[in-house]
């Protein structure tokens, strides 16, 4: 199927309209203060700042200093300028050109080509990536360096939000002379990650901080212009909060502290805040239940369980009224949203009744919750969860974990029930999809299908609708997904977050793109009028 003439014709306007905003603002970065350390929070503790190899959030937050993709994207998504300075598609939508910027290094002084590009996407990514794998080998026939500075991307078939693939935690450039030839996941260099960033990874106090330092020889001239990121690692919410009034740190990131405390912390006098920098993730909660094994096999026994959870009252109540109620697994801020699924209102009485069609015995055997460790706010949640369960005959406890462990478990597929969000990406075929496919059902991350749904129906729906050309015919096909998701509770989902980031308001170009704070940083500087 052929694109339209038009469509090829956006995206041209699309990518010279970026690059000329590019050169005008690179143009200008001189003009800014440079100097300064910039102190923030990192919570949980990352297991690793390898960002090919692991993509939870608080890897992304600080590996996205250090690592950098083709691509970043605009507020409203746009494909704007990174490690790629221009591209072009052919009319067919199958071939996708890009050319590189000039100069760029790697932390260790060798220099970045379109090889890495190439090594980054069809060897690592394609092998290691959780996500990006998915994608790759599904739809990418080769990636190929033209030369030095052009790459080639061919697609096996057409691939609508091909061009909203390159985020940086989803397709991170990797250094190919280091990582070529070895074990990706024991190299020694996942332990002091080298990227082409406008900040280098310096120290790692484990428990304590972690430190980067100013790229000087990034290849923007000028930039970066803060001399230090310093992240540091405070397990409690309330320690934090006192942190940030204290001038300690001067960034708070969503989940940095609890909810409740939002509103207090907006009324500081010289603070800005803002909830914007998530158009690209759109994060929704959810509940997994692992369906490999009674009792959440049980379709009616999962549709008991959301009729048990009042989720108006975890958003207003535990949440603090950050976010809303989710109606299905795609957020209602998203592309192909459709409200007309299946509803779940709390309803015990009903919850009950299906608990005795199912004709499971939901209190024969223990049901364990594996506890999110992403703060408070999941902790009471977890034990909300547990209440809600044992009024409808579970016998349930809670096994905690920290970061590395929830994944590892996770990932592994060992629990009955844990919390999760999963983040858009723009486009359900990038951010919906891997959670479903039944082909995507992988031991080694948490951000598959680790549920073990299977429905060839879902499947089929899923690839028609990427490779679809037109949007009416993408959004037939992706609420019929939803409905059919929503209908057999394949994820529980529970709510559309919503993230306030916090910081003085000399700290200026903090928040600038639709990646919110996982951006480079490379603009961000103190304003010290």
């Amino acid at each position: 199927m052929k694109q339209t003439s038009a469509s090829i014709k956006i995206m041209k306007a699309s990518a010279a309209l970026a690059a000329v905003t590019w050169l005008l603002t690179a143009g200008t970065v001189n003009a800014q203060t440079q100097g300064g350390t910039l102190t923030a929070i990192v919570q949980p503790e990352p297991p690793t700042l390898m960002l090919g190899l692991n993509q939870q959030a608080p890897t992304q937050y600080v590996a996205g200093k250090i690592y950098q993709s083709l691509l970043t994207y605009d507020h409203q998504l746009k494909p704007q300028p990174s490690l790629a300075k221009s591209w072009k598609a052919s009319t067919d939508g199958l071939t996708y050109t890009f050319e590189l910027q000039r100069g760029v290094k790697w932390h260790d002084g060798k220099s970045f080509s379109a090889a890495d590009v190439v090594f980054s996407v069809d060897k690592f990514l394609r092998e290691m990536h959780p996500r990006g794998r998915l994608i790759i080998n599904k739809y990418i026939a080769s990636v190929t360096a033209l030369n030095e500075n052009t790459v080639e991307f061919k697609l096996k078939e057409s691939f609508s939000p091909f061009m909203t693939l390159f985020v940086v935690d989803n397709m991170p450039m990797v250094p190919k002379h280091i990582y070529e030839g070895t074990d990706f996941r024991t190299n020694p260099a996942n332990q002091t990650p080298i990227g082409t960033g406008p900040f280098k990874f310096k120290e790692w106090k484990k428990g304590s901080h972690i430190v980067l330092t100013r790229n000087t020889d990034y290849w923007k001239k000028g930039q970066p212009y803060l001399n230090e990121i310093i992240f540091r690692v405070i397990p409690d919410a309330a320690s934090r909060s006192v942190a940030f009034e204290k001038g300690d740190v001067q960034v708070l990131r969503g989940g940095d502290v609890d909810n409740v405390d939002v509103k207090r912390l907006k009324a500081l006098p010289n603070i800005e805040m803002t909830t914007k920098g998530w158009e690209m993730y759109a994060p929704l909660a959810f509940m997994s239940m692992n369906q490999r094994k009674p009792p959440f096999d049980n379709v009616k026994v999962r549709q008991a369980v959301m009729h048990a959870l009042n989720r108006k009252f975890i958003v207003d109540n535990i949440f603090f009224g950050m976010g809303k109620v989710a109606t299905g697994p795609i957020a209602s801020t998203t592309l192909y949203y459709d409200k007309n699924v299946p509803q779940y209102p709390f309803d015990l009485k009903k919850a009950r009744a299906l608990i005795q069609e199912s004709g499971v015995n939901v209190g024969a055997t223990p049901v364990k919750i594996l506890a999110f460790p992403y703060g408070s706010a999941w902790d009471r949640l977890a034990e909300y969860t547990m209440q809600s369960l044992e009024q409808l005959g579970f016998k349930v406890q809670i096994d905690p974990a920290d970061a590395g462990g929830w994944a590892k478990r996770t990932g592994e597929f060992d629990y009955d029930v844990t919390f999760n969000f999963t983040y858009q990406y723009g486009d359900p075929a990038l951010g919906v999809a891997r959670h479903f496919l039944s082909t995507n059902s992988i031991k080694g991350s948490p951000f598959v299908n680790n549920q073990g749904y299977k429905n060839p129906r879902v499947d089929e729906l899923f690839a028609t609708a990427a490779a679809a050309r037109t949007p009416e015919l993408r959004q037939k096909l992706y609420s019929e997904v939803q409905n059919v998701l929503t209908t057999e509770v394949a994820n529980g989902v529970l709510f559309e977050m919503e993230y306030a980031t916090f910081y003085p308001k000399h700290i200026k170009n903090l928040v600038k793109t639709g990646i919110g704070l996982n951006e480079t940083f490379d603009d961000v500087y103190f304003d010290k009028k």
